[in-house]
Formats: C-alpha cells, sequence, structure tokens
C-alpha cells in the first residue's frame, strides 16, 4: 500500500474543504485534499450567498473565478407576504454590497482552482474508507483512488469537510448529533431560463399560506426557484415532485408572476427529512468544519457562508501547532467554541423560520411596518445577512406594539394575539437559556468511540 505523509490532509474538496486547504496552504503547510468527486462537479444545494459570504471568498482568494462564472450581483432584497412588499438594498460588508447565487457546479470549481493555485494538492475519484490512529489519536486516512488501489496518507490532522453523512464523522464516533431539530419544512426547487432582465438584481422571496418560495437569479442566465412546503404537504418520487412543484408555484401568485415567461430547465430536485443540528466537531488529530460538523435549514440560506468561513478559521487556528498535539487539541477546541456561540442564535432562529407554518399576525404587522420604514427593513435584513443577531432585530417592545396594531385592525382576535405573544415570550426564554446554558458549560464531552486504535 503506498503511503505519504503530509501536515494536514483533508477529505472533502467543495466549500469548507477547499476553504481549509486554501488557508492552510497559505501558512505554507503541505495540503492533501481528497474528493470522490472530479470537478466540475454539481451537488445538492441552493447555493445563495448574502454578502457576508461573498466577503469571504474575498478573503480566499476566490472572488475573481467566482465573478467569472457570470452570475449576477444582487444587490436588492425583497420579501413579500399578506399583500405587503418590503424591498431594501444590501448594506456593505467589507466593500460587499451585494449577494449571489452561484451554482455550485460554477463555485465549487472557482474554489478547487483556488485551493491548487495556493499550493494545496488536491485529488479527485479519491473515496476514503478508513482513519488511522495511534494511542487514541487520529493520524491520517486510508484511501481507494481512480484506479481502484488503496493508499495511505498520514498527517497529524485529519478535517473532515465531508458533508452530512460525513466518512470521517461516522469513523470517529460523532455522526450522532449532541443538539438537533427536525425541519417543517421539505425542500423543491429547480432552474429556469429567465426571461426578465430587470429582476436580474433582486433576491426575492415571497410567503403564501404555508407555503415559501423564493426567486435568485444565477449565473447561465437561470433563476432559481425554490419552494419550501410544509412536510405534511410534500410526497417522495419524481413525478409527485415535478407536479407538486407546479402547484406549489400557482398558490404563491407574486411567484407565478415572476416565472410566467420562464421555462424550467432541467429537472425538480428535493430534499425532505431535513434535521438541522451540531455535532461535536474536533477530537484528537480530527475536526469537522461545514456540514460535517453543523447543519441549518436552508431557509435562511447560512450554510455555505459558514462552510467558508469555518474552514478558514479551523486552518488558520490550527496551521500554526500543527506540530504540537497538547497545543492543537486547544486550538481545535477554541475553534469549535467560536463557531457554536457564532452560530447557535442562528441556528434558533432558523428553526423558527422552519416551522412551516403560515405567517403569524405579528409577522404580517411586520412585513406591514417594514414596507414603509426603510431602517426596520435595513434591520430584518441585517440579521438574514449576519450583520445583526437575531436578538436585536426588533427594539424592546416592537412585538407588543406588533401585536397591538394587528388586534386593531380586526385582522385577528385578542385571544389569538396574546396566544402569539405567548408563544413569541416562550420561544425567547427557551432560546435565551439555551445560549446561556452552552455558554455556561460549553461543549459536550467527546463520545466515547472517539478515542479509536
Amino acid at each position: 500500500m503506498r503511503s505519504e505523509s503530509a501536515d494536514v490532509v483533508v477529505v472533502g474538496s467543495r466549500c469548507a474543504g477547499a476553504a481549509a486547504a486554501i488557508e492552510f496552504a497559505r501558512h505554507g503547510r503541505r495540503v492533501i485534499a481528497l474528493d470522490s468527486a472530479r470537478f466540475p462537479s454539481d451537488t445538492l444545494s441552493t447555493h445563495l450567498l448574502w454578502p457576508t459570504g461573498v466577503a469571504e471568498l474575498e478573503t480566499l482568494g476566490a472572488l475573481p473565478r467566482v465573478l467569472k462564472a457570470g452570475a449576477p450581483q444582487l444587490r436588492t432584497a425583497l420579501a413579500g407576504g399578506s399583500g405587503h412588499t418590503v424591498r431594501t438594498d444590501f448594506a456593505a460588508v467589507p466593500g460587499i454590497g451585494y449577494a449571489m447565487c452561484v451554482r455550485r457546479i460554477a463555485l465549487d470549481a472557482a474554489l478547487v482552482d483556488t485551493a491548487r493555485e495556493s499550493g494545496a494538492q488536491l485529488r479527485e475519484g479519491a473515496l476514503v474508507t478508513e482513519l488511522v490512529a495511534d494511542a487514541g489519536r487520529i493520524t491520517g486516512v486510508r484511501y481507494r483512488d481512480r484506479s481502484g488501489a488503496t493508499a495511505e496518507v498520514l498527517a497529524p490532522l485529519v478535517v473532515g469537510a465531508d458533508g452530512r453523512r460525513s466518512t470521517v464523522a461516522r469513523l470517529v464516533g460523532a455522526d450522532i448529533p449532541y443538539r438537533s431539530a427536525d425541519s417543517g419544512r421539505a425542500c423543491y426547487f429547480a432552474y429556469w431560463a429567465d426571461a426578465y432582465p430587470a429582476w436580474r438584481t433582486t433576491a426575492a422571496q415571497w410567503r403564501a399560506g404555508e407555503l415559501l418560495g423564493t426567486a435568485f437569479p444565477c449565473d447561465d442566465g437561470l433563476v432559481l426557484c425554490l419552494i419550501q412546503p410544509p412536510v405534511a404537504r410534500a410526497e417522495r418520487g419524481q413525478s409527485a415532485a415535478a407536479r407538486l412543484y407546479r402547484e406549489f408555484i400557482a398558490e404563491i401568485p407574486e411567484l407565478a408572476a415572476r416565472l410566467r415567461d420562464c421555462t424550467q430547465i432541467g429537472r425538480v430536485r428535493t430534499a425532505a427529512d431535513l434535521t438541522s443540528y451540531f455535532r461535536r466537531s474536533a477530537g484528537p488529530g480530527w475536526a469537522l468544519p461545514g456540514d460535517a460538523g453543523h447543519f441549518k435549514d436552508p431557509v435562511t440560506a447560512q450554510g455555505i457562508r459558514d462552510a467558508l468561513r469555518y474552514g478558514r478559521l479551523l486552518a488558520a487556528a490550527a496551521a500554526p501547532v500543527l506540530d504540537d498535539p497538547r497545543a492543537l487539541d486547544r486550538a481545535l477546541r477554541d475553534w469549535e467554541l467560536e463557531r457554536e456561540r457564532d452560530c447557535l442564535p442562528v441556528y434558533q432562529w432558523t428553526n423558527r423560520l422552519a416551522r412551516g407554518e403560515p405567517m403569524t399576525a405579528l409577522e404580517t404587522e411586520l412585513y406591514r411596518a417594514a414596507a414603509s420604514d426603510p431602517e426596520l427593513a435595513a434591520r430584518v435584513l441585517e440579521v438574514m445577512t449576519r450583520v445583526r443577531p437575531p436578538g436585536r432585530m426588533l427594539a424592546p417592545g416592537t412585538a407588543v406594539a406588533l401585536a397591538a396594531r394587528a388586534a386593531w385592525r380586526g385582522r385577528t382576535t385578542p385571544i389569538t394575539v396574546a396566544d402569539t405573544l405567548f408563544r413569541e415570550a416562550r420561544d425567547t426564554v427557551r432560546d435565551r437559556h439555551e445560549l446561556w446554558t452552552a455558554r455556561r458549560r460549553g461543549l459536550p464531552p467527546l463520545p466515547a468511540t472517539v478515542a479509536v486504535d
């Protein structure tokens, strides 16, 4: 069996893995990245990047390549629901004042090319099958190459950036989440040849009843239309997906109008039974950035930003201490804690939006108010783009004021308003308690099975 050594081996070369490989290589480390795919290669993803995600691409040096894919710069955000439409521009984050929706076949290829240019060795068609361990530390991987031969890479650190069904997470015993929540929504999405140039700089989302639908212009003149129905209305099978997708679009009049003269390109893709989670993501000689360690429902489009950011920050923290196991373990644990503290509030907020329920009276009043209040509209968008924490979206007492307006307009009964306020208060207390507990207790213990020999 062929065996070689590196400073770090990265399993998976998409967003998190490529970001880690780029940053390790910039620190002068010898990086070998393995991926079972051959690039350019597509993957199941709704791939919207808010400005903070675009800024990560710029930090990694990949943005010029990504821009060449031709996806338009989305400078306006639109949200519609209950007869109200909110429009606002994206606030600039380190010089980036636009979002982008780049298909993964182009985005991942740009990241892979940037990693290679940075000095990382990327091997395609390489399927990791085993981990190598010594005295409880992970010390490398074994994989099958394109010819079917088995090879081995030994390294002080194995980075498992191999997605929700992570082989590395399973092999170290960390695949069972310590925090999880089932989504109340399923996903149906497809691409359309866009017939409306005037819409090419607008990222749009509409809600109608229990449905949520989006239209995000992307590369090659296409627009990505995503529908998220409640799971109770989802069905399996391609023929059912194609039928339901069209029916759901018809139930959102504004989205149907947006696509009226557009032509669907390709089949409808689906994702069901989604579960958001945190897994233990760092142990002796291993780490799990990206979806391998943490996943959120796509309703808030946070996954790519977090994968890029925490792949990069993992490498920045670990690269200087790869030769000192104790210092490396501390750096990995600090990195994992930082990700939890940054991502947990957004995870909680995402879980609320993923319930698959109609807009509440409070949400309707929020849309109504934001439609005529640019400052409020900007605050709401800043939560989505990670500029403002979810807990600081509304000023104290705003929810009560919105509920009072809803009751005064006769849109709902006082009992319903009281129930909604009670639920909001209960959820807020629960979320704050979870945040307080997470900060006070830190991370849970590693699973006993992690110490493999």
